[in-house]
């Protein structure tokens, strides 16, 4: 059974950091390019950072770039978001996906709909 288990999120003041986890299990971790999304109340689920199957290639989304850094470590199974820098429009829902390692994920690893597996979330709020 594969489980994608989110952590680390909770409640940060503005400027604050996180550190988000993303534990696997299930699959051969390696063979997946991992990222993290987000969804905001009201909003559409939205590419947050991808790391590749490796760790050697990362790649952001507007909304974070420069404020974060995805990171994986693959003998531990797990997947990473720092965060820093964090503001209250940087409150949502945070998600793990895990995309089968293919040729085209680092021209479609913003899509939502390529990722094979999900996790539950973990919710990040940020006070003013």
């Amino acid at each position: 059974q594969v489980r994608l288990v989110e952590s680390g999120g909770g409640l940060v003041k503005v400027g604050g950091s996180l550190r988000l986890s993303c534990a696997v299990s299930g699959v051969s971790f390696s063979g997946y390019d991992m990222a993290w999304f987000r969804q905001a109340p009201g909003k559409e689920r939205e590419f947050v950072a991808g790391v590749s199957w490796s760790g050697g290639w990362s790649t952001y989304g507007d909304s974070m770039e420069g404020r974060s850094t995805i990171s994986r470590d693959n003998a531990k199974n797990t997947a990473y978001l720092q965060m820093d820098g964090l503001r209250p429009e940087d409150t949502a829902v945070y998600y793990c996906a895990a995309d089968l390692r293919s040729s085209t994920w680092k021209s479609e690893y913003a899509r939502s709909n390529i990722y094979d597996y999900w996790g539950p979330g973990t919710r990040v709020t940020v006070s003013s």
